[in-house]
This record gives C-alpha cells, sequence and structure tokens, in this order.
C-alpha cells in the first residue's frame, strides 16, 4: 500500500456556499471540480487522508506534522473531526530525519497526560478540501495534516513528500495526499493588493499542472511568486516528491478566478 489517490485542491470557501449560509454559487468550476475529487477519493478507498496546508501550525526550519489525537475544525456552520493516524505521522517524522529533511511531530495538551485532550486544529486549508474527501464518509478516514517550511526551500519541500511517500508505504497505508492550495492571490485589489504579476504567474503554474510536470515548479521566477502571491507552490512540490515514490498521473479538472485569488483542481491517480 502507499497513495492511492492525489489531488491538487483549493482551499477558497467561495465553493462551499451551504457552509456558510449562502444561496449565490460563485465559485462553480471549482465546486465541480472539488465533487470530481471527493468521488475519486471516495472510490480509491484511502484509509487516511494526508493533507498538507499553508495555513495551519509552521515551524520556520521544519516541517510540522501532527501528532495528538484528534484534529478538529469548523468549516463556516459544519464541524469536523478525524482521528490523527499516529503510526502514520511517527513514521514520516522519522523517515524525514533518516533523509536528513527537518520535520517534528507538533501538538497541543491539555494536561501532562499526552493522550489526554490532544487536538490538533484544522484551518479551511484542511477543512475546504476534506469536506468533499473524508469529512462525511463512513467510516471516515483518518488525517495527518503537515505545513510547509518555505525558509528550506523548494528542493526540500520535494524531499519531504518522498518522505510521505514513503512512509505511506512503509507502514502498509493506503493514503489518499492533499495538497491544499490556492493559486495567485492580487488578480484583484484584495487581501494583498493588485499586482499584473498574477496573470502570468498564474499562466506559468497552469503549463506546468496542465503538462503534468510538478517538478517544473522549482524553476519559477519567485520575483514573480512574490508580487502574485500563491500560496501553494510549496505543498505541490511536496505532491511532486510523492509522485517519485508512487507514479501517478495527473488529471487537470478546473480552474477559475472567482475573486482576488484563483483556484485549480488536478486530480492524480497511480499508473
Amino acid at each position: 500500500m502507499a497513495i492511492v489517490c492525489g489531488a491538487v485542491s483549493p482551499h477558497g470557501g467561495l465553493a462551499v456556499p451551504e457552509a456558510y449560509g449562502r444561496e449565490e454559487q460563485k465559485a462553480p468550476a471549482s465546486r465541480a471540480g472539488l465533487e470530481e475529487l471527493g468521488r475519486r477519493f471516495a472510490a480509491a478507498r484511502p484509509e487516511t487522508i494526508f493533507v498538507i496546508t499553508p495555513h495551519g501550525i509552521s515551524i520556520a526550519d521544519q516541517f510540522a506534522v501532527s501528532g495528538g489525537l484528534k484534529a478538529v475544525g469548523d468549516l463556516g456552520n459544519t464541524h469536523q473531526e478525524f482521528e490523527i493516524d499516529r503510526e502514520l505521522a511517527g513514521a514520516i517524522v522519522d523517515t524525514c530525519r533518516r533523509d536528513g529533511v527537518p520535520a517534528a511531530l507538533v501538538s497541543t495538551r491539555m494536561s501532562s497526560d499526552p493522550n489526554y485532550g490532544s487536538e490538533m486544529p484544522l484551518d479551511w486549508g484542511c477543512t475546504v478540501p476534506l469536506h468533499f474527501m473524508g469529512a462525511s464518509w463512513d467510516p471516515k478516514p483518518r488525517v495527518v495534516v503537515a505545513g510547509p517550511s518555505r525558509p528550506l526551500g523548494l528542493a526540500q519541500q520535494v524531499a519531504f513528500g518522498r518522505a510521505v511517500a514513503a512512509a505511506a508505504r512503509e507502514t502498509g497505508r493506503r493514503v489518499g495526499y492533499i495538497a491544499s492550495t490556492d493559486q495567485c492571490h492580487t488578480h484583484a485589489d484584495g487581501v494583498y493588493g493588485y499586482d499584473d504579476a498574477a496573470k502570468p504567474c498564474d499562466a506559468w503554474i497552469l503549463e506546468c499542472l496542465k503538462s503534468d510536470d510538478l517538478l517544473r515548479l522549482q524553476e519559477i521566477d519567485m520575483d514573480m511568486v512574490a508580487h502574485a502571491r500563491p500560496d501553494g507552490i510549496w505543498q505541490m512540490l511536496t505532491l511532486a516528491g510523492a509522485r517519485q515514490v508512487t507514479p501517478m498521473r495527473g488529471e487537470f479538472l478546473a480552474y477559475e478566478v472567482p475573486s482576488y485569488f484563483s483556484m485549480a483542481c488536478v486530480a492524480y491517480s497511480p499508473q
């Protein structure tokens, strides 16, 4: 067993109007892409969902991997709760250390007992994709949540993904791999303002996604990235590393710019 399905998944709440009580559909292409990802993940039957998100707990010079007992979060008016796959989480960190990739388990504790009340918060980078890929399943999958470490550089993101896939294989897990990412965030005057770099940066990323060459993301102009502010280069490169251990073919599903930021969906299946 190893990675049985994968996704580049957006995490914009515009694709989940029912969770926020909105009637209008503001991101129909992303919604359709996420629903298709959900169908494919359900068909692949992963035991554990691994999510790497840019919006959760981070450590400046290490990859952060969820420890503890449970992962808990809210998406609008919906609640999510998962058991953490502690064996896989520990194996990921052990494999990273063996391969020279800085990584650490992170958790919260409410008492001196490490097994009591230890809950990891799920940010929207997790709850949006998990809304479609796991939250409503019966039985529910376990999860492992990780955060990238941008200061370590792009090559280390690839190495971390290799370690995740190797740990999945060594523990005998059926794992679904979600690289949670929205694309460029300066298409309009939003949180980061407007910048002309957003369109060419998205075009460059989309070429990598559509040509099924995630590793090429290592060649992106980082000055353009600084202006366009995509939040997913790092997570997508970890998926590129996982594919070096478990070869997977990508299928581009959707792209749109519903707001100041853009979203893309890509499904991956083992070859």
